[in-house]
C-alpha cells in the first residue's frame, strides 16, 4: 500500500493487515464473530475463493463430503437441480450435474501468503520463524500475562518497547545480541529503515509484513485487539501492533546477524518482485464454482425444509391472560427449554431477545477491583451498576495459595495438602463435585444480593461513569425492550425475565458458554436490572403515557437459566405478593419438569450417557459432565445453529426446531414502521451471523480458523489458548465445539411485509453488508398471506418451497431418542 507519491505508507499498509488478523478477544471476553471480516464487503463465495488463494484457508467442506451427504439424502436431489438451473441454466443441467458429483478436481491449497519469505530458507538456509518465535512468543506473554506468572514483568508501564529497551539497557545479558539490533532498537528506528535493511525493495516491504504477521496470526491479532479495546485486558498493558512489528524486525537482524556476523543482503535483492502480489485478482477456477454449487444446495436443502413447514403451521391467536410469561434470550440454546414449558403449560408463553435486556452497563461485585462490560461487545456503556456491599465468603482451596510457589512453603504444602488435592483428583474421576476452580453461572449474582440500580444525582460519576439509571432510562429501555418483543398487553401476574449462563472446569473457552450479549457472562444482573425497572412505579407510570398499562398486580421476576446443568434460580422471590408467591410455587414445578426433559434431549447428542435411562437419571449424568476435570464437552454450545426466526411465537411454536434456531421475538402490528425490527436485525446480523460463522470456519478448516483439539491447549498468560509452550495463540472454536456441526449459512426468517424489511435492514449499511452480500441469507414471510420472500441480489423474490408437504411428528420423545444426528424440522402434532 502506497500514498499518493508511491513511496512506502508504513502505518497505513499496519491498518490494512490488522484488518485481515483474527479479531479475537481475550478468553474473558470470548464472543463470536465473523472469522473472515475482512473479506464482508465482498460476495459470499468470493470471498471464500478469495480467502482460500491468498491465505490458504479451506472454505469449503470437501467435495468427497458433500457428495458423500448427496449419497445419504441429506442434499435433497431436487434442491440441487434447482440450484444448477438456476445458476448455470436448464440445457446445461446434465453437465453440471455430472461434473459435482463425478468430476475429479485438484483440491491441494497453494496459497500467495509466505511466499517471499520461504525464500529466506531458499537463499540462506536459515528457517527465521524458528530462530524468532520462540522468543518473540514468551517475551509477548510475559509482558501481557494477566495472573499466571509467579513475576511480574520487570518493566510493563512505559509501554512495550520502552520496556524492552529498559531491560536492554540493566541486564547483563539482554534479548539482542548483535551490535547493530541493539542500537537500532535504542534508536527507535522505523519499520520502514528496519525492511529496508531485511528486504531493500520498497515494493515487497507490504507483502513481507503480511508473511511475517501470518506466520503467527494469533498473537498479531491478539496484539491488533488489544490496542483497539485496551479495556479488554482487566490488568492494562500499553501495546501497540507497530511495536510488536518492529520487535519482530528487529529480532530477525539480530538472528540473520548473529548467523552471518552481518555479512548477508537483503532478501528482496535475491528474489523477481513481479512474483509477489499478494492481492492480485484471483482467477476463476471451476472448484471453487462446484463447491460454491455444492455449498447452496446444502444449505437449500435445509432451508427448503424448513420453509415449507413454517408455512403450514396453524396460528392460535388467543387473546388469554396466560398463566405467566417468560423473557428468555433469544439463544439457540434456550429454543427447546421454552418449548418444553410450553408443552408442559400450553397457557404460558415466552418471548425471545438478547439477555442483556435492553440494559447496558458495567457491572462491579462487592470488592471487585473491575469493572465487567454486561451488553454486547461493540457497545461502550455510560452505566455503572454496583452490588451493595454484604458479608462475602470467597470459597478457596488452600494449596492454591500464592505461597505454594515459594521453595520451601511450597515443599511443606505439597508434602501435605498435596496429598489431599490429589485424593480430590482421583474422587472427582468417579464423583465430580462443584470446586472453587469451578466456572458456575449461579457465582456470578449471590441470590441475595443487593444492586443500586437507581440513579438519584445524574451529575455524581464514578470513573467517568453514571451509577445506575435515572427513572426516565429504566421507562425508555424497558420501553425498547416490550414493544420490540410485541409484549404491550395481556401481561400475567408473573413475568419472569430468564438470563442465561453455563458452569464448567478446565475449560478455557468458558466465556463463548454464557451470555454472547453480555460479552461472555452470565446475564443474571441483566435480569435482575430490567425486572426492577419494570417493577419501579414511576417507570410504569411513564409507561403508562406511551400505551404500555402493565397491571398493578403483575410483578416481574428475575431468574437464571444454567444450559450446561439445566437448572434454574429465581432471585427476589421474597418481592412477590402472596397470591404470586402462590402462583409462583406452582410455575417452579412446570419448570422443574421442562428442565428435566430438556437435559434427556440434549443428552442424545452425549455419548457417554444413555439417553433411554430414566429422566432423574438423565438429568444427574448431565449435571455431573459440568463438574468433571476430563469432560472435554460439558455442552455443545451453539453446535448446529443454522436460523433464526424473528416473528410472533405462533409462526415457530408448534414446530420441532432441534436446537437449531435462534427465536427473537418480533409483532408486526406493533412495529407498522419497522424501526424496531431494524434494532432486532441490526443485532441479529452481527450476534447470530457472527455465532453462525465462527462455528462454519471453525468446521470447515479446524487448523487454520478453529483452535484445533482443546486436549493440548495450554492457556497463555490467561489471554489465550496454545499447543506448548512456545506455540500461537489459536483463534477460533476447538474441534469438541464443532465436530457436530453443520456448516451452513444462517437463515433469518422475519415475519413483516417485504418492504419493510428492506427497509429495516437499509437503515443501517453495517447491517445491510451482511444481507446484501449473503453472508447471512434472508427470508421475508408475509404476515397475512404467509407468502415467502428471499432476498436475493438487493430484492425480494417470491420463493416457491421444493417440500411441497409438511413433516408432521405425532411423538417428539421417540423422535429424538433414536438418533444422534440433525432432526428433520417438523410439525409437532401435540404441541
Amino acid at each position: 500500500m502506497k500514498t499518493h507519491n508511491g513511496s512506502f505508507d508504513e502505518h497505513a499498509v499496519l491498518h490494512h493487515l490488522a484488518h485481515f488478523l483474527p479479531a479475537q478477544n481475550p478468553l474473558k471476553d470470548f464472543v463470536h464473530h465473523n472469522t473472515l471480516h475482512a473479506f464482508q464487503h465482498k460476495n459470499f463465495h468470493k470471498a471464500l475463493q478469495e480467502a482460500t488463494t491468498i491465505f490458504g484457508y479451506k472454505t469449503y467442506l470437501s467435495l468427497e463430503d458433500f457428495r458423500q451427504r448427496y449419497a445419504n439424502s441429506e442434499i435433497n436431489e431436487k434442491v440441487l437441480d434447482k440450484i444448477l438451473i438456476e445458476s448455470k441454466g436448464q440445457s446445461n443441467l446434465d453437465l453440471w450435474k455430472e461434473k459435482l458429483i463425478h468430476q475429479n478436481y485438484d483440491e491441494s491449497i497453494n496459497p500467495r501468503i509466505g511466499s517471499l519469505r520461504s525464500h529466506w530458507k531458499k537463499e540462506y538456509a536459515i528457517n527465521l520463524e524458528k530462530s524468532t518465535h520462540s522468543i518473540l512468543f514468551r517475551v509477548l506473554c510475559s509482558y501481557l500475562d494477566q495472573g499466571i506468572a509467579m513475576w511480574n514483568f520487570p518493566i510493563h508501564d512505559q509501554g512495550f518497547l520502552a520496556s524492552i529497551i529498559t531491560i536492554e539497557k540493566n541486564s547483563i545479558k539482554g534479548i539482542f545480541t548483535s551490535k547493530r539490533a541493539k542500537e537500532l532498537l535504542n534508536s527507535n528506528a522505523s519499520i520502514t529503515q528496519l525492511l529496508e535493511i531485511i528486504v531493500g525493495k520498497e515494493e515487497l516491504f507490504e507483502q513481507y509484513l503480511f508473511d511475517q504477521q501470518f506466520s503467527h496470526p494469533g498473537w498479531s491479532g491478539m496484539i491488533a485487539t488489544i490496542e483497539s479495546n485496551p479495556s479488554s485486558l482487566l490488568d492494562a498493558k500499553a501495546i501497540t501492533f507497530e511495536e510488536l512489528v518492529k520487535f519482530e524486525l528487529l529480532l530477525e537482524i539480530d538472528a540473520l546477524d548473529k548467523k552471518f556476523n552481518s555479512n548477508w543482503s537483503p532478501l528482496g535483492l535475491k528474489v523477481r518482485p513481479e512474483e509477489f502480489n499478494l492481492f492480485e485478482n484471483v482467477r476463476y477456477n471451476e472448484l471453487f464454482d462446484v463447491l460454491s454449487l455444492w455449498q447452496q444446495a446444502f444449505e437449500w436443502s435445509f432451508y427448503d425444509q424448513v420453509l415449507s413447514n413454517v408455512q403450514h403451521v396453524k396460528e392460535n391467536d388467543s387473546r388469554e391472560v396466560p398463566t405467566f410469561q417468560g423473557l428468555f434470550c433469544m439463544d439457540d440454546r434456550e429454543c427447546s427449554f421454552r418449548r418444553h414449558i410450553e408443552h408442559f403449560d400450553n397457557s404460558a408463553a415466552t418471548f425471545g431477545t438478547p439477555a442483556f435486556f435492553n440494559f447496558e452497563f458495567y457491572f462491579q461485585p462487592v470488592n471487585g477491583k473491575f469493572h465487567t462490560k454486561l451488553c454486547p461487545a461493540p457497545v461502550t456503556p455510560k452505566y455503572l451498576i454496583k452490588e451493595e456491599y454484604r458479608k462475602k465468603k470467597q470459597a478457596t482451596d488452600l494449596h492454591y495459595h500464592k505461597q505454594s510457589h515459594s521453595l520451601f512453603f511450597g515443599w511443606i504444602i505439597s508434602q501435605t495438602l498435596g496429598f489431599s488435592a490429589a485424593f480430590k483428583l482421583f474422587l472427582n474421576i468417579f464423583k465430580p463435585s462443584m470446586s472453587p476452580a469451578t466456572t458456575a453461572s449461579f457465582k456470578h449474582l449471590h441470590k441475595k444480593s443487593k444492586l443500586i440500580i437507581e440513579n438519584f444525582d445524574i451529575d455524581k460519576k464514578e470513573d467517568n461513569l453514571q451509577v445506575g439509571f435515572s427513572v426516565v432510562e429504566m421507562a425508555d429501555r424497558v420501553e425498547g425492550l416490550l414493544k420490540s418483543i410485541g409484549l404491550v398487553e395481556n401481561f400475567s401476574p408473573i413475568v419472569y425475565v430468564v438470563g442465561h449462563g453455563a458452569t464448567s472446569i478446565n475449560n478455557t473457552h468458558y466465556a463463548g458458554y454464557d451470555c454472547g450479549a453480555c460479552c461472555g457472562r452470565p446475564s443474571s444482573v441483566n435480569a435482575k436490572v430490567a425486572s426492577f425497572a419494570a417493577n419501579h412505579i414511576k417507570v410504569r407510570e411513564l409507561l403508562k403515557l406511551r400505551g404500555i398499562d402493565i397491571p398493578t398486580t403483575t410483578q416481574f421476576l428475575p431468574a437464571l437459566h444454567d444450559t450446561t446443568r439445566d437448572e434454574i434460580a429465581f432471585y427476589d422471590e421474597d418481592t412477590l405478593s402472596d397470591i404470586n408467591k402462590a402462583l409462583h410455587q406452582q410455575n417452579v414445578i412446570t419448570f422443574a419438569k421442562a428442565l428435566e426433559h430438556n437435559a434427556k434431549e440434549r443428552s442424545r447428542r452425549f455419548d457417554t450417557i444413555e439417553t433411554n435411562e430414566s429422566l432423574e437419571k438423565v438429568h444427574e449424568k448431565v449435571k455431573k459432565r459440568s463438574l468433571s476435570l476430563f469432560e472435554p464437552r460439558p455442552e455443545l454450545n451453539h453446535a448446529t445453529n443454522a436460523m433464526c426466526i424473528v416473528g410472533r411465537r405462533n409462526l415457530s411454536k408448534q414446530l420441532f426446531l432441534d436446537r437449531r434456531s435462534f427465536l427473537n421475538s418480533f409483532d408486526y402490528k406493533v412495529d407498522p414502521s419497522g424501526d424496531y425490527l431494524a434494532v432486532i436485525l441490526g443485532a441479529i446480523a452481527p450476534v447470530g451471523g457472527g455465532i453462525n460463522l465462527e462455528y462454519y470456519f471453525s468446521r470447515v478448516d479446524n487448523q487454520k480458523l478453529g483452535a484445533g483439539s482443546k486436549l493440548p491447549h495450554n492457556v497463555m498468560g490467561l489471554i489465550g489458548v496454545a499447543n506448548g509452550i512456545d506455540g500461537d495463540l489459536r483463534p477460533g472454536l476447538p474441534s469438541q465445539m464443532i465436530e457436530v456441526h453443520d456448516p451452513v449459512r444462517l437463515l433469518v426468517i422475519a415475519e413483516h411485509f417485504p418492504d419493510k424489511v428492506k427497509y429495516a435492514i437499509s437503515k443501517n449499511p453495517a447491517t445491510y453488508e451482511w444481507f446484501k452480500n449473503d453472508w447471512v441469507k434472508l427470508i421475508a414471510i408475509h404476515p397475512e398471506s404467509k407468502e415467502i420472500f428471499v432476498f436475493n441480489e438487493e430484492e425480494f423474490v417470491v420463493y416457491k418451497t421444493v417440500s411441497k408437504e409438511a413433516h408432521y411428528i405425532k411423538n417428539e420423545q421417540e423422535l429424538f431418542e433414536k438418533t444422534k444426528e440433525n432432526l428433520p424440522i417438523g410439525i409437532l402434532t401435540n404441541a
